[in-house]
């Protein structure tokens, strides 16, 4: 939301520094990377109900702070701190649904919560740039803070949300039974024990990026691949409005094409997932890498669709042809993420399924925050063409990895760090 106004906060702060204006909007993402690595091992050994809740108060205050700040570094701060609750439904998502689902319900359960990521990033500026405009920048933090705290999501939230870890819904119903068999006391003899459990839920996330080779290479595919579309909502702005002369809110509206393609990819996800992983089962191909099938298959659309924006918006073109482009980037950065957060889930098992996702969590989050930095000096040095013809290539590389591990994962997957 706040992104198609980011200039007008640089001009408040005196910012000149391209990198420091574009980290305005990035730093965000940052927090996306340190928040998973605390907030996932938590919700495995205390549940994912009271995480949830926390982190909700934790992002809507900081977000509130976003809107009061008075300078970049405290701005930076309340960002940094808010993306790092913010953090916690991406995280805890996946392990929500590795509670309730089996794997062949869980393609479609996916698909449904990947909804919200979807529209967040896509309608978000589209509203944001028409605010910005009207009242100013701090109110797209303001609007958001009023939506989510006064509005029926938080009270919905409240309501109706369920603890759905199993040793916490199972430890709540025998204390509500018997109340005498409650958690140890500090001291107790369980506790050096609950120490070595605790400190290897928090080390997971990072013990599954450092010492699973195979995994680590999946999650740097799609992080890449998902987050090269970070770089462009971060450069819609600037690239409509002086390329096609349009207003802050109109350029707003061009975030539209990649989110009803991305719309488009999650309902043909949540339709097709189930039914082709059920498919591969007659056909007695039963493993997780069958969950990678519809990725292979639209891997592609990711470097078509950058060759097709660059050189649409660098001639000119129409401005509906780049944002055709963009749908086809939308398209099949969908189909990077939610095929690999259900193959880590069946892969590596659902007991700590939230700590495997968020091992891919925290490098799209890497890759979200940096990618960015580098998007106006490549456009200002090479152009929109061949700028987004490097992403294109780049993405090309990456093509073949879900054909690896569709083809041998079985193989791959050997290693069970965590």
């Amino acid at each position: 939301m706040f992104a198609p106004r980011a200039e007008l906060l640089a001009k408040d702060f005196g910012i000149s520094n391209s990198v420091v204006a574009s980290l305005m909007v990035s730093i965000y993402m940052l927090g996306l990377v340190c928040g998973p690595l605390l907030v996932a091992p938590l919700s495995e050994l205390y549940g994912r109900l009271i995480l949830y809740h926390v982190c909700n108060f934790v992002f809507l205050a900081f977000t509130l702070g976003c809107s009061v700040s008075t300078g970049t570094g405290m701005f930076l701060a309340f960002r940094f701190l808010a993306g790092c609750a913010g953090s916690a439904p991406l995280t805890i998502g996946g392990g929500t649904i590795a509670d309730v689902t089996t794997p062949s319900q869980r393609g479609a359960a996916m698909g449904l919560f990947s909804l919200g990521p979807v529209f967040g990033p896509c309608l978000g500026p589209v509203a944001g740039g028409f605010i910005a405009e009207s009242v100013g920048w701090r109110w797209t933090f303001r609007v958001l803070v009023l939506l989510a705290k006064h509005g029926t999501l938080s009270i919905a939230t409240l309501i109706f949300m369920r603890e759905t870890k199993v040793n916490i819904v199972s430890k709540v119903k025998t204390i509500s039974v018997n109340p005498g068999e409650a958690t140890l006391p500090p001291g107790g003899h369980d506790r050096p024990s609950h120490i070595r459990f605790l400190f290897t839920a928090l080390s997971r996330p990072l013990r599954l990026l450092l010492f699973a080779p195979a995994i680590l290479l999946l999650n740097v595919a799609v992080a890449f691949a998902f987050r090269l579309s970070y770089l462009l909502l971060t450069t819609f702005p600037s690239v409509f409005q002086q390329q096609y002369g349009f207003s802050t809110g109109i350029a707003g509206l061009s975030y539209l094409g990649m989110g009803v393609a991305m719309l488009s990819a999650v309902v043909i996800f949540s339709t097709t997932s189930d039914k082709l992983l059920q498919w591969h089962q007659r056909k007695g191909m039963d493993g997780p890498e069958n969950q990678l099938a519809l990725m292979a298959l639209f891997a592609p659309t990711i470097p078509v669709g950058f060759f097709w924006y660059g050189w649409a918006a660098d001639r000119g073109t129409h401005w509906i042809v780049p944002i055709i482009g963009t749908s086809f980037i939308g398209f099949g950065s969908m189909f990077a993420m939610m095929p690999v957060q259900l193959y880590l889930i069946d892969a590596l098992g659902h007991e700590a399924a939230a700590s495997r996702v968020a091992s891919n969590t925290i490098l799209r989050s890497v890759a979200a925050a940096l990618l960015p930095l580098v998007g106006r000096p490549l456009y200002s040095a090479l152009g929109l063409g061949w700028g987004n013809s490097l992403l294109g290539f780049l993405a090309l590389l990456f093509v073949p990895v879900p054909w690896l591990f569709y083809r041998y994962g079985s193989k791959l997957q050997q290693q069970r760090t965590a």
